[in-house]
């Protein structure tokens, strides 16, 4: 669901409080946390989708390497893990096979296990997992932490959802299809200790409201606003070229109707770059606020891990008039 169809269907909702629960729903962050003793903490989330290629083993490792992501972003450790499966019973079950290999791959890597998961008979294959992670109640990096000056650094390159798109309209190159492939299937695990190592003020990772709706979600959570440089921010091969074209995931324009009073342009950019700004990823990287004095360091780090890492924006210093606002700019 897009961000203003959850907001509608959760807006008179309420939910409990504890003082254990130490992240929850008011945020919209990654993943919530529960401190279950002095010194630890579980991280739990879920996440699963329809295929976005044809490769049923690719496929469940895209959908697993999303779902373990949030535990990264919260800067966790994952631990244990369980499939959610919509499959049709009359298929080839052979391909669901390849779609849970694919997915137990990347629970391997992380270091987790997998303990179990729920299955239905459902029309249209669908996959994910729910994790669980863990983390020290201090060590906790949640989406509500920036602060004013703080600078925004980016983990991966975007334009997944586009080159998705292309793809289903058989015109994306093997190239473009191959790199999104490479970054949809890679942890976030480097950047998530560098992140512990160097010390940082907030994280989320980017996904299905795309880099502006993710980027709205951590500063409104921390009370500020927050700038974007466009000329800075790395693009899958063809992203542009194909977003020009025209193949922009539906979801795209409903992210970009929901922050349609939150981005703000101080220099109008092309509409691909904004439909670009504005689309889902999967198993995006990671978006991390640090102070100033700690860029250099936090940048180093991550290059020193074969995180290609670039800052792509700025916390404003001034006192927020519209906390959550985008200013969206070239440099």
């Amino acid at each position: 669901m897009g961000p203003g169809t959850l907001e509608e269907v959760l807006k008179d909702s309420v939910f409990p409080n504890h003082p254990d629960l130490l992240v929850g729903t008011e945020t919209r962050d990654d993943a919530g946390v529960f401190r279950i003793s002095p010194d630890t903490a579980l991280i739990l989330t879920v996440d699963f989708f329809t295929p976005m290629v044809d490769d049923p083993y690719l496929f469940g490792q895209i959908a697993a390497t999303n779902a373990i992501n949030d535990v990264y972003a919260m800067g966790g450790t994952p631990r244990l893990a369980m499939n959610i499966v919509c499959y049709p019973e009359c298929e080839d079950l052979q391909v669901l096979r390849r779609i849970l290999a694919g997915g137990l791959s990347k629970i391997e890597e992380a270091g987790a296990l997998l303990v179990g998961g729920h299955t239905i008979d459902d029309q249209e294959p669908k996959y994910g997992l729910s994790v669980t992670g863990m983390v020290h109640p201090d060590r906790i990096i949640s989406n509500a932490g920036a602060q004013p000056g703080d600078v925004l650094v980016l983990t991966k390159p975007i334009g997944n959802g586009i080159i998705a798109t292309a793809v289903k309209a058989d015109l994306a190159s093997q190239d473009a299809y191959d790199e999104a492939a490479c970054w949809m299937t890679t942890l976030n695990r480097e950047a998530s200790e560098v992140m512990q190592e160097v010390g940082v003020h907030a994280a989320t990772d980017i996904t299905g409201f795309g880099l502006l709706g993710h980027l709205h979600e951590m500063a409104a959570a921390s009370g500020v606003e927050a700038e974007l440089y466009t000329d800075n921010i790395p693009l899958i091969k063809g992203t542009l070229d194909y977003a020009a074209m025209g193949l922009v995931p539906g979801g795209a324009y409903r992210n970009r109707d929901y922050l349609a009073d939150q981005v703000v342009y101080e220099q109008n950019p092309e509409d691909a770059i904004k439909d670009i700004l504005f689309c889902p990823e999967t198993a995006g990287g990671l978006l991390i606020a640090t102070g100033e004095s700690r860029a250099d360091t936090l940048l180093q780090a991550l290059q020193d891990r074969q995180v290609p890492a670039v800052l792509v924006g700025r916390i404003r210093t001034e006192t927020a008039q519209r906390p959550g606002r985008i200013y969206v700019r070239r440099k």
